[in-house]
Parts: C-alpha cells; sequence; structure tokens
C-alpha cells in the first residue's frame, strides 16, 4: 500500500485564501494528509471558512503555546520534516517580500526559512495588479525560483477590488495539478515541465 503523501498548505492575507476550503477538498480526493499554516492576517479570510474538522490550522499563537522551555517542540521545525511538500496558496505580496529577503517572523515564514531544499516548494503569487507590476516583484519571484521554489503563476481576471489584470491567485484545478505532479515527479505521465528536479 502506498504512503500518503504530506502536503503543508500555506494562507497569507491575500483575499485567495477563501477559496482553501475547496483547496483542501480536491487534495484530500487524492488520498493527502494535509496540514494548514496561516499568518495572522490570513485569519481573516479563515472566519467563516468550513474547512474540515480533521485538518489542523496552525498559527502563531498555537506554536508560542507549544513552546515554554528547552526540549518542547518546535513546531515550525517539525512541519518543515513532516511534510513532503510545502504549498503557499496564496503567496501575498507582503509575504513574497519577506521570503526574499529571509524574514522569518512568523510560523509560515520560519517553515519556509527551515525548509529542506531537496523537497518541493510551490508558490501561488496573488496580489493587485498595480502591487505585481511594481518593479520590485519580478525579482523576487526570480530570487525564489533560483532557490529551486516552483510558481504557480498568477492570472488574469477581474479582482476582488474591481480592477482586471494579472495578479489573481492561479485557478485551484491547476494548483492541485501542479501539486500532484511535484509529489510524484518521476512518474511517466508526469509532463518535463512539471517535473520536480532534486
Amino acid at each position: 500500500m502506498a504512503t500518503r503523501k504530506k502536503v503543508l498548505l500555506g494562507c497569507t492575507g491575500s483575499v485567495a485564501t477563501i477559496k482553501l476550503p475547496v483547496l483542501c477538498e480536491k487534495l484530500r480526493e487524492h488520498n493527502i494528509d494535509i496540514k494548514i499554516v496561516v499568518t495572522e492576517r490570513a485569519k481573516h479570510f479563515l472566519k467563516d471558512a468550513e474547512l474540515p474538522q480533521d485538518i489542523p490550522v496552525l498559527s502563531d499563537t498555537v506554536e508560542w503555546a507549544a513552546w515554554q522551555d528547552r526540549g518542547d517542540p518546535v513546531l515550525h521545525i517539525d512541519l518543515a520534516k513532516w511534510a513532503d511538500l510545502f504549498l503557499i496558496a496564496p503567496l501575498d505580496a507582503n509575504t513574497m517580500g519577506k521570503l526574499a529577503s529571509g524574514i522569518c517572523d512568523n510560523i509560515l515564514t520560519c517553515v519556509a526559512r527551515a525548509w529542506d531544499p531537496i523537497k518541493p516548494l510551490l508558490f501561488c503569487p496573488a496580489m493587485n495588479t498595480k502591487m505585481w507590476e511594481h518593479p520590485v516583484t519580478a525579482p523576487q519571484v526570480a530570487l525564489l525560483k533560483s532557490w529551486g521554489y516552483k510558481e504557480i503563476s498568477s492570472i488574469t481576471k477581474t479582482l476582488m477590488c474591481g480592477d482586471t489584470g494579472v495578479g489573481a491567485m492561479a485557478e485551484v484545478d491547476t494548483i492541485v495539478h501542479t501539486t500532484l505532479r511535484s509529489l510524484n515527479p518521476w512518474d511517466p505521465y508526469s509532463p518535463p515541465d512539471l517535473r520536480h528536479k532534486k
């Protein structure tokens, strides 16, 4: 019997976080274990989300409560070891800047800083078109990709603010497809451009 794959799903302060329940549902259809890490701003979009009760949602509050003294578990390290793949969907402009700068000031960015580069890390940018077109964005995306992270490109659509343009998070089906291919990189049916190179 094949071992169940484990995906750590990270969410940041983008309205695209409201798609988390659907993303979880579609990933679980493929026999995947999921844990979720969220930034404090991501919580704003999860207030009324209908997530399965058995999927843990972990935040700074949970991490700091778990550690009191030497020998206690360090949650972001344990999560980085547990997961086969780290999927950040959505990745907002703020957290993208933090990752590119090496800042690790919350549970999600700490997991990213502790992530084993042998394992796949996928990120799904999501931001307003004006933010996406800012000159700092392209170099930050390129830097993350140079570390071996895989971008699931944002798309053009009418954004929540009413603007139409590039910057919206990729469709859920695209994210799921890319995640599955990255979890099974040597599958002969996997398109070469989706294989995770070790």
